[in-house]
């Protein structure tokens, strides 16, 4: 277990919250970890590249020329993957990049990898009140508070989706705005810092308990 300091969102301590996560034995943390985010980056990908063989390409019916006599090559079709504008050898082709992953497996990689980060981890209460209306200014300034450098990569983890806190947060290149829902490997390693609201943090753990 691990106390985190609640910070409002003038910056000032508010209270504690806890992290109880059940994380993989440390030996091998870092393999489940690394299979869980190699499975997203592959499942990420659409695969959907092609290339067209010799077969594929248009014309190339007719023989260029007669077989013998001209003190050229022999050639039966300028489709070949020789010629310019012919056919490509050995080509990608469409395919399925998924890897498959036993869920208890993806969860467990996913605790272990929120509680790997909690160094870089900053929980605050839930600010979705403090707009009223969207202002990426007010947001940053908040992170500021909280102690962040606003110019480095966070990722901020809210329990819902609210649609102020949305067009604040949506300008920022440098912040990632997700619900505790949607949370995983890549976005919690990618991050520099991680900013967490109360309930968010409750719904993860809710969630993620098992």
């Amino acid at each position: 277990m691990v106390e985190c300091v609640v910070k409002n969102w003038e910056g000032q301590e508010a209270g504690t919250a806890s992290l109880d996560l059940q994380v993989a034995k440390e030996e091998s943390a870092s393999h489940i970890v690394h299979r869980a985010l190699v499975r997203q980056m592959n499942n990420a990908r659409q695969g959907t590249v092609s290339t067209k063989t010799r077969a594929e390409v248009r014309g190339g019916g007719r023989k260029p020329w007669r077989q013998k006599g001209t003190g050229r090559a022999r050639a039966g079709s300028n489709r070949s993957p020789l010629w310019r504008g012919g056919g490509v050898i050995f080509g990608p082709k469409p395919r399925d990049y998924s890897v498959k992953m036993n869920r208890k497996e993806r969860r467990l990689a996913l605790r272990t990898a929120l509680q790997g980060r909690v160094d870089d981890l900053v929980v605050v209460e839930g600010f979705e009140d403090k707009f009223s209306r969207p202002k990426t200014r007010e947001l940053l300034d908040a992170i500021a508070r909280w102690g962040i450098d606003p110019n480095a990569k966070i990722l901020l983890v809210i329990a819902e989706r609210q649609e102020l806190v949305y067009l604040s947060a949506r300008n920022l290149e440098n912040v990632k705005l997700i619900t505790a829902v949607n949370l995983n490997v890549h976005d919690l390693l990618n991050a520099d810092h991680l900013v967490i609201t109360s309930p968010a943090l409750e719904a993860i753990q809710e969630v993620y308990s098992d």
